[in-house]
């Protein structure tokens, strides 16, 4: 019996992981083309920026529905990598703290403020580094019908009559074409393009849990936290920090399609940029289906993630009961 303790942290670990991935991959597919509309906003000019419904008719027009889901394979694949990945550190810098305070005597082994910034730290750290190439070839893949179309491409589609057919384009590469594309024009090094930006992005997910698990502390003092509940502790951490982290993402989305010939810039120096030739707003392109598609995606994946996450366990044990029968 002592053999199979160390054993049992390691498969809850996989547990949360599977279920974070499974959440994710399902909250991702609903609000996809929320995701679409906010990442063409933050690396278009200011000349091109729209209201929301306008944008969807143009992308309609231009490209049909599919247009709203440039990209999805790339993003599914990668929210489940990343959501695997963030939620298997999670959970085991969890346990670490959780044993460190049963060994310390503490009364409660519910993370403290601290200790949830800091797991949230470990785990967002180790998912940038090694998801970023997944969101810079699903960036390209989402803003390639914007950005690598033609000038006469663009007024062409632009002049497209109500109920016209929009002018025929190539078909558009996917996944593994656009990864050798980029390794073969820019080097593998364009695989890491806004990874500065992205590890400072890793304060979104450390608000966003800390939040979470806090005001889910203070309603399991009162009730149990049932999927519904989560939805909508969900939605409000990560409403709150999208919202302080926004201009990261948007300067993270604009280096993602940056090309190896343009000039490269730091972080502040694209923040600078931005703010000098389109005013503090231009920081903020696409918040508002962002925010919207943020809080959706994530009161949805702790819905989700708590209901596959029961199944695991449950699945789990049923293989484990069979397993001693036999």
């Amino acid at each position: 019996m002592s053999h199979s303790k160390p054993v049992l942290p390691q498969n809850d670990n996989v547990a949360h992981a599977l279920a974070g991935a499974g959440g994710g991959v399902l909250s991702m597919a609903l609000t996809y083309p929320l995701i679409t509309l906010s990442t063409r906003a933050q690396v278009e000019s200011k000349r091109a920026e729209t209201h929301f419904l306008e944008a969807v008719q143009k992308i309609v027009a231009r490209e049909g529905v599919s247009g709203l889901y440039s990209g999805l394979s790339s993003a599914l694949f990668g929210i489940s990598v990343t959501n695997f990945v963030y939620y298997y550190w999670y959970e085991w810098t969890r346990a670490f703290f959780e044993a460190g305070a049963v060994k310390a005597g503490r009364a409660s082994k519910k993370l403290t403020t601290v200790e949830s910034m800091i797991a949230g730290a470990i785990a967002g750290s180790a998912t940038v580094i090694l998801t970023n190439p997944i969101w810079v070839i699903n960036t390209r893949m989402t803003t390639r019908q914007s950005s690598d179309a033609t000038d006469e491409e663009k007024a062409a589609a632009e002049q497209v009559l109500p109920g016209g057919a929009p002018p025929k384009r190539e078909a558009k590469p996917g996944t593994v074409g656009t990864l050798l594309h980029l390794l073969q024009t820019e080097g593998p090094k364009a695989l890491f393009a806004g990874v500065v930006p992205a590890l400072v992005l890793v304060i979104n997910p450390i608000l966003q849990y800390t939040l979470f698990e806090q005001m889910k502390n203070s309603v399991e003092k009162r009730r149990r936290v049932t999927p519904t509940i989560a939805f909508f502790l969900g939605a409000l951490g990560k409403l709150f920090a999208t919202s302080v982290t926004y201009p990261y993402i948007t300067v993270k989305s604009q280096m993602h399609v940056a090309k190896a010939s343009d000039k490269k810039e730091g972080v502040f120096e694209a923040i600078n940029r931005v703010i000098r030739e389109e005013g503090y707003a231009g920081l903020y392109k696409g918040i508002g289906p962002k925010v919207t598609q943020s809080a959706l995606t994530a009161a949805l994946l702790f819905a989700f993630k708590d209901v596959l996450y029961a199944y695991s366990v449950r699945l789990r044990s049923t293989v484990a009961t069979k397993a001693i029968a036999a």
